[in-house]
């Protein structure tokens, strides 16, 4: 017998088999429901198996995140070092971190902005929006791209090492997308950017780069940047994956995200894979690359010849081959 989850605001109860789900329908109708078998969560009242126990009927339940995002056209250009170029129609705006824009056509406007990209409510709300960004290490500051002239316009956000950018319409995730806190590259104007704070205390003292992450919020498009290759898995309910912190990308607001430990002590010394992984549980959808920027920052400030690195990684001569290759300073 198949078993039902749900949600209701990001909050997941479950699980309940059948006679449960249609009470807990009734009871509770303007959510969204899952079970094995199904694609994705969908609202309660679309699903004819609920809806018969007098959940809502007809046209779907209010959307639980935050409406009203542009709806924006776009094209993913490039392999290694990729860039998205978003198409804008007259008044349509995409908001990006500060230093993201390759190249913009003359009629769209660029204007800097204080917090996060939502410019509804007071200045208290746009303090706190920056607070938030501010904590995830990013900047008080984001730019929005306005096209204010005819026709249609381009703008282009390039990412910043080698990777692949993801496109994630959060209509199709529940609304709401978990990222790692670097990842966020650019998305259509009117998707709040917020942060997302790991409850348990061992989370978020050991998480490392998955302590706090970003929390998008939405009904339109978001671009992520994954370093390397990406990988997309689908978790099932109850389905455990155990990463590296690192090589967390985003994952959907089902998935039960915390920390575990590496095995004993002589492998969490000598293993070289740190301490602690992350433990992803489903049921929902989780992105992963193969290489995050600390990665690689790390590789390549190892093999700086001002931290002893070797510049002749091929000579059998090693430090004496770099007195003769001429290539010194």
């Amino acid at each position: 017998m198949s078993q039902w989850y749900f949600s209701y605001g990001g909050q997941q109860s479950g699980p309940f088999d059948a006679p449960q789900a249609a009470q807990h329908a009734r009871s509770n109708p303007n959510g969204h429901a899952w079970r094995e078998g199904m694609a994705e969560w969908l609202p309660i009242g679309q699903i004819p198996e609920l809806s018969g126990a007098g959940a809502v009927t007809g046209a779907p339940p209010p959307a639980i995140n935050l409406p009203g995002a542009d709806v924006i056209d776009y094209e993913i250009r490039g392999h290694e070092m990729q860039f998205v170029e978003v198409e804008l129609d007259p008044g349509e705006s995409a908001v990006a971190e500060a230093g993201a824009m390759m190249y913009k056509d003359e009629a769209v406007e660029m204007k800097t902005i204080f917090g996060d990209g939502n410019q509804t409510g007071g200045f208290m709300d746009k303090l706190l929006g920056a607070g938030k960004r501010l904590l995830t290490g990013e900047s008080l500051f984001m730019t929005v791209f306005t096209h204010n002239g005819h026709g249609k316009a381009h703008v282009a956000f390039g990412a910043p090492y080698p990777g692949n950018i993801l496109p994630v319409d959060l209509d199709d995730v529940g609304g709401t997308l978990i990222c790692q806190k670097d990842s966020f590259l650019c998305a259509a104007k009117g998707v709040q950017i917020g942060i997302f704070f790991q409850r348990k205390i061992l989370t978020g003292l050991f998480g490392g780069e998955g302590f706090i992450m970003q929390k998008l919020d939405g009904d339109g498009l978001v671009f992520v940047h994954a370093g390397g290759t990406l990988v997309e898995r689908e978790l099932q309910a109850g389905e455990t994956l155990h990463v590296d912190t690192g090589c967390i990308v985003a994952f959907t607001k089902t998935v039960d995200f915390d920390i575990q430990q590496v095995g004993g002590i002589k492998s969490a010394l000598f293993g070289g894979e740190g301490i602690f992984f992350a433990r992803l549980r489903g049921p929902g959808r989780i992105w992963l690359q193969s290489l995050p920027f600390s990665r690689l920052a790390g590789r390549m400030l190892a093999a700086a010849p001002q931290q002893g690195g070797s510049k002749g990684e091929g000579s059998v001569l090693g430090g004496l081959g770099n007195l003769l290759d001429g290539d010194n300073y």
